[in-house]
């Protein structure tokens, strides 16, 4: 490494390279208090339901483990994977531990099976794993206990089992037990109007420490959670965009403006599935801690300043209106929290007991509003059939759908009397509609509208067709709605087919375009009626094949990224793939560096002097980084350039002043020290003119040269 700035002279040159030290954030201290206790055992058998069972003694009030009552344990009428166990515990509780048993000295045992929970025995949520919807192994014979540890604990009133598979030679048999604890908090439903405010006593609120807590559940994809500002310029949020959580931050700017000291961070994904999601932020001057769900992000802020200067309030559940921009654009949270903890103040628990005042706008109450909306979950095998209306002269279907697929069949239907059919479908990312006429001569009808709708987020469908029209509405935009006014002839026919069909039925003369649907859909509606989806779920009317109704298990395979080095990551339903371009890495999960580790390496290959990309960590987390190579010699120099290389003056100071001169190098002092590390020598060389001035005594022309080198080994 060389450096070799010139400058005027002046009594003394002092030269700083400055870095700085990252440091972890205070943690609170976790409780080891044992949650382990048997919550299934003392329950009543009305605590106790299931899709079905052979008769009365095997119902499932009998699943409990190393009970023999009754039959000795649940069996239901059919063993198919249509079935569940379900236990209601009467209020929520946290659950660490799951066991199950076949039913006594029989031949019926479940040999795998997954884990559902709810708070309110609707909207399941499936138990995840190591970024998957988990599959816990179960019993090899009909007495033996398996108990598995849940590698996180979970909330939950409601667990519903679902046996994926048996044992071959007898039936469906369980019996369980379910481990963990109590659980309570406070929760506070917002209605997306009313905010609550934490006024502060003495008007400010100036701190080096912050740990800010709190759980929040909700069906939206955008809201504010909590906001405080000051005059000087910082401010704290944490918010919801695009159903991912954003913590903006900004500790005070400099004379550089307000953007310098701004710090955004984004981590999550899909939190608009109702479902508890649990926050701390832990911050220590600049260092913060963001963890979401069990998973901690690290980061740093930017600007110069440590302590956060918030005025009056800080507030939950959205922005008070103030008359600024930022204030009107944003919309307020609409679902519950819990548990709000803000430097040591319990917020929910003062709200609870009225010492604090909600804005006048808008409703603050203290159960939480569960939505009405019930999803269907489909995979690559299903179909869900719902009845239409028959002959009826106006052809309309609407529902949401979210999906990562960029094609899969969404509608079919038969018009009656044999005048053509219509098929929805994802193609490309786009909603298309395909009416195919058959009154005369076989014609087709091709629409289509919106883009990039395989992101993950809910999208909603709306499509209308009668005698001579059509019209096709995305997100409910009316200005892009895409419409035709081609020769149609419409029939409604007696049956609607969502993301897939009949086996049966999948023959040539349907001639589907597109592969089944995955992914999940709500708010279905068929001829102007909403699709009562537990009615179908009894089959009545309807039917359906492989589809999880009041549950959507969709999974985010990008978050967190397994992607290094800056790749991009893409997915579909079953898969993620890393784009590498333009970071210096290739492979699956760009790991591989494409750079040589140093210039020693270049040489070996034949290369001359030149300036070349080196990554002296390899695949480590170090980037890569632009340097010249000096092979003149027999022993080859790595040199790092900086921002001082033509003369710079310096202005003369007494000798009790210093002038003080920042190097900024084109690489990070952990790239710095990894490239010293690995090198036999390293120099840094400063030079500097002094030109008709005095140098401790010394008159006339002076050049003095000042450098610094250590010899390593290695």
């Amino acid at each position: 490494m060389q450096a070799a700035p010139r400058a005027g002279c002046g009594a003394a040159l002092l030269l700083w390279i400055v870095s700085s030290c990252l440091c972890r954030a205070w943690t609170a201290p976790s409780t080891s208090q044992k949650c382990d206790e048997p919550l299934v055992s003392g329950l009543p058998h009305v605590a106790f339901s299931s899709s079905s069972s052979i008769s009365g003694s095997y119902s499932p009030g009998y699943a409990k483990i190393n009970k023999r009552g009754g039959a000795g344990g649940w069996s239901p009428s059919d063993s198919d994977h249509y079935q569940w166990l379900q236990v209601d515990f009467g209020n929520r509780k946290q659950i660490s531990a799951i066991a199950t048993q076949g039913r006594y000295s029989s031949s019926d045992w479940v040999t795998q099976y997954r884990m559902l929970y709810s708070d309110t025995g609707r909207n399941w949520k499936p138990y995840h794993q190591d970024g998957n919807i988990w599959a816990f192994p179960g019993n090899i014979n009909s007495d033996g206990v398996v108990r598995h540890e849940l590698q996180h604990p979970i909330i939950a009133r409601y667990v519903r089992i679902v046996p994926l598979d048996w044992n071959g030679e007898g039936r469906i048999g369980l019996r369980i037990e379910v481990y963990g604890c109590s659980y309570w908090a406070d929760v506070i439903n917002f209605d997306g109007h009313v905010v609550l405010p934490y006024r502060f006593r003495n008007k400010k609120m100036k701190t080096l420490k912050d740990v800010i807590a709190l759980n929040f559940k909700t069906s939206e994809s955008e809201g504010v959670i909590l906001h405080g500002e000051g005059q000087q310029g910082d401010y704290i949020t944490l918010e919801l965009k695009k159903a991912k959580l954003v913590l903006s931050l900004n500790l005070g700017s400099n004379q550089l403006g307000p953007i310098y000291g701004h710090t955004s961070v984004m981590t999550g994904s899909l939190l608009d599935d109702h479902h508890w999601h649990s926050v701390v932020i832990e911050r220590q001057g600049r260092s913060i801690n963001l963890t979401l769900d069990r998973s901690m992000q690290h980061f740093r802020t930017n600007g110069e300043f440590d302590y956060l200067d918030l005025d009056y309030e800080i507030t939950f559940g959205g922005i008070p209106f103030s008359g600024k921009p930022s204030s009107s654009s944003r919309k307020n949270f609409k679902g519950c929290m819990e548990s709000i903890n803000y430097n040591g103040v319990n917020i929910t628990d003062l709200a609870r007991r009225k010492k604090l005042e909600p804005s006048n706008v808008g409703n603050l109450s203290f159960s939480c509003v569960e939505p009405y909306t019930v999803p269907v979950f489909f995979n690559a095998t299903s179909y869900l059939e719902v009845p239409g209306r028959l002959n009826q002269d106006l052809f309309s279907v609407s529902f949401q759908f979210r999906t990562w697929n960029p094609n899969g069949l969404l509608v079919f239907s038969h018009f009656a009397d044999n005048l053509g059919n219509v098929e929805i479908d994802l193609t490309e990312s786009k909603v298309g509609v395909h009416i195919n006429i058959t009154q005369t001569k076989m014609s087709q009808i091709d629409i289509s509208s919106g883009s990039g709708l395989n992101d993950g987020q809910w999208h909603e469908v709306r499509f209308l067709a009668k005698e001579n029209f059509a019209i096709l509405t995305i997100d409910g935009d009316e200005a892009s709605a895409v419409r035709t006014n081609s020769p149609l002839q419409v029939k409604t026919g007696e049956k609607y087919f969502f993301g897939g069909f009949l086996n049966q039925m999948n023959n040539s003369s349907h001639s589907v375009l597109q592969p089944s649907f995955q992914g999940c859909m709500q708010l279905i509606q068929v001829d102007d009626q909403l699709v009562n989806l537990y009615e179908v779920a009894q089959r009545k009317p309807g039917s359906f094949a492989n589809v999880s109704i009041d549950m959507c298990a969709i999974i985010d395979r990008c978050v967190p990224n397994h992607c290094e080095h800056g790749g991009k990551c893409s997915q579909t339903w079953d898969s993620f793939k890393c784009t590498c371009d333009e970071t210096g890495y290739s492979g699956a999960t760009c790991h591989n560096s494409i750079y040589e580790p140093s210039c020693e390496a270049y040489k070996h290959l034949g290369q001359t002097s030149n300036y070349y990309w080196i990554d002296p960590d390899g695949s480590g987390p170090l980037g890569p980084l632009k340097v010249y190579c000096n092979m003149t010699e027999d022993k080859v120099w790595t040199i790092v350039s900086h921002d001082l290389q033509m003369q710079t003056p310096v202005v003369g100071y007494n000798p009790e002043k210093y002038s003080v001169t920042q190097l900024v190098y084109s690489a990070s002092m952990d790239q710095i020290s990894a490239i010293t590390d690995s090198a036999e020598y390293c120099e840094q060389y400063v030079s500097y003119f002094c030109k008709m001035s005095r140098l401790l005594n010394t008159p006339g022309l002076l050049i003095c040269r000042i450098a610094d080198a250590r010899k390593r080994s290695g």
